[in-house]
């Protein structure tokens, strides 16, 4: 890889910019103070410094977000905050994207990256990765709902969903349960109550896959994954 590319590739400038640092000697490669921008450096191999500090070459991006609500799962909007407005420009340079969708008002787990052939995994409908919510319902959740749910519920449109594991947390006017899921249909978890002729008033997703949702994460504050989580997610999913 040429070094322009790399450094720019790692955001210190376009490449008109990064002649302009290379010509103040302020890059160095393997000890030496590096005269050509089109010279090949090895990524991996080489050891780069610029102006004495050491440049860890990442072609990819993990991160964890705990989605806040009024937030949408998208790159850009002209209308609404996005959840790639949420990151630092160090971390927008890489241009990740999120897998999947959560609703504009649904909390939680979200994962953000550039990783084209991992988002594959996690969104491919062969692969049936569950993703465990959390919600709030209006209404009273039943046994009865639990046996719906794991046979498969028909949606509004004539769809019949793929078994929902439901657990209920607390029954009343007003009910907390658990539901995992293996499909990322629009509005899924919203739909699937609305058949059985309830509603949806909070939702959050705790865990997709192998990846679940660090507690001592604010709404809208994200981190990198560990090694550990991206370990699992490569080999379970």
């Amino acid at each position: 890889m040429r070094l322009d590319k790399l450094l720019s590739n790692m955001g210190y400038g376009s490449r008109k910019e990064i002649k302009i640092i290379v010509k103040s000697k302020a890059v160095e490669v393997n000890g030496k103070v590096a005269k050509d921008v089109s010279m090949h450096v090895d990524s991996e191999k080489d050891e780069i410094l610029v102006s004495g500090e050491k440049v860890i070459y990442t072609e990819f991006i993990y991160l964890m977000m705990n989605k806040p609500p009024g937030v949408i799962s998208a790159t850009e909007d002209k209308k609404d905050q996005t959840v790639i407005d949420l990151l630092e420009p160090i971390d927008q340079h890489f241009q990740p994207f999120p897998v999947g969708r959560l609703d504009k008002d649904t909390e939680g787990l979200l994962l953000i990256t550039n990783d084209g052939h991992l988002t594959h995994q996690l969104l491919s409908p062969k692969k049936h990765v569950p993703k465990l919510y959390f919600a709030v319902i209006d209404g009273m959740v039943t046994e009865e709902d639990i046996v719906r749910f794991k046979e498969g519920v028909i949606l509004e449109d004539g769809y019949l969903t793929k078994p929902g594991d439901l657990t209920i947390l607390r029954s009343g006017e007003t009910s907390e349960i658990e539901l995992v899921i293996t499909e990322g249909k629009f509005h899924q978890v919203k739909r699937m109550f609305e058949a059985v002729g309830k509603r949806v008033t909070y939702l959050k997703r705790l865990k997709m896959g192998s990846l679940e949702l660090d507690s001592t994460l604010e709404l809208g504050q994200y981190r990198p994954l560990t090694e550990k989580e991206l370990e699992e997610l490569n080999t379970k999913e």
